[in-house]
Parts: C-alpha cells; sequence; structure tokens
C-alpha cells in the first residue's frame, strides 16, 4: 500500500486531505484538484459567487482542473464560460496563441484560444477563473488572451493561491507552501 503526506483543507463547511506534490527539491505544496470532487467544488463556489462582479458578463478559464470551478460559478450566476485550451486542437482555426511565463510549472507552456470565440469574449466583461494561482504567470497570459480577443477583464479569481503571485485574485482560500 503507498502512503501519501496530505494536506487539509477546509473550506464552506467541507474539509478534503489532499496530497502534497514536491514541484523542487524541499518544497512541498498542496495539490487542488476539482474534478469529480462535486460538494468540493461547490464550497469554494460559494465562497467566490459573493465576489463576483454584478456586471460580469463571461466567464473564461484555463483547462483542466479549473473547469468544474468555472462551470458551478457560470451556473450560479447564469453566465456562460469558454474554456482556453493549452495545446492546439486539430479543429482550431487561426487560434489567439499567448505563451506562459510562469516559474511554478518548470516548463514552458502555450494557451490557445480558436478564434471563433472571440466574439462571445468582444467588448464583454470578463471574468477569469483559476483552480490554483502560485506565481500569477498563467492568470497573466489568461488575461492577455482576454484583451486580445477584445474582451475587459472584470475580476481575476480562482479557488486558491498560494505564495505571492496572487495581488489582485478574489481567491476563496490560501494554501501553503511547506
Amino acid at each position: 500500500m503507498v502512503t501519501m503526506d496530505t494536506y487539509p483543507i477546509q473550506i464552506g463547511g467541507v474539509t478534503r486531505h489532499v496530497p502534497l506534490h514536491e514541484p523542487f527539491p524541499g518544497v512541498r505544496i498542496p495539490l487542488v484538484d476539482f474534478l469529480g470532487d462535486i460538494e468540493f467544488v461547490r464550497a469554494v463556489m460559494g465562497e467566490l459567487v459573493p465576489k463576483m462582479p454584478d456586471d460580469a458578463d463571461l466567464i473564461v478559464t484555463v483547462e483542466t482542473s479549473s473547469i468544474p470551478l468555472a462551470h458551478e460559478l457560470a451556473a450560479a450566476r447564469d453566465l456562460n464560460y469558454i474554456v482556453v485550451r493549452k495545446r492546439r486542437r486539430p479543429y482550431m482555426i487561426d487560434p489567439i496563441i499567448q505563451e506562459v511565463e510562469s516559474l511554478t510549472l518548470g516548463a514552458g507552456e502555450v494557451l490557445w484560444l480558436d478564434r471563433r470565440y472571440t466574439e462571445r469574449i468582444l467588448n464583454k466583461n470578463v471574468v477569469l477563473v483559476m483552480d490554483v494561482v502560485a506565481s500569477g504567470g498563467t492568470m497573466r497570459a489568461l488575461e492577455r488572451v482576454v484583451h486580445r480577443a477584445g474582451g475587459k477583464v472584470a475580476a481575476r479569481m480562482a479557488g486558491f493561491h498560494q505564495g505571492n503571485g496572487a495581488e489582485g485574485i478574489l481567491t476563496a482560500g490560501e494554501l501553503p507552501l511547506l
């Protein structure tokens, strides 16, 4: 049997013991994964909905773990959402391509938005949603995608933040660097 160190997260009356991941020697971080855990996602959503601006028109998120949170936030406010991809899909036509400058990923990453979604973003007040923000690099890249598509960022939101990269980002909670 494999044992794993975990970290307890409590939010909205829900507790999860999430695994600790070591991205760099001597640094461990709680690994939040919203996929498949609707109770946890809804608890985080409940903390974020009151912080969402009233003039929000649309939610934009990045694949993959952030999708359930974006979906629940969109449903709670009766908004649509768009998912920006992390790799090019064969069906994409003239995509907006944005490199991510991130210290925490440990590897280069690129965001891809199919050009057909730009009409839905154009002149809209957009709420950016992510699962966890650490250095803020992916959130900044997501913001550049929205600006390039002609949208205005109304708010930056994340389930959790770690470290110092979350300035100006509305979150439900903080995760430590251990």
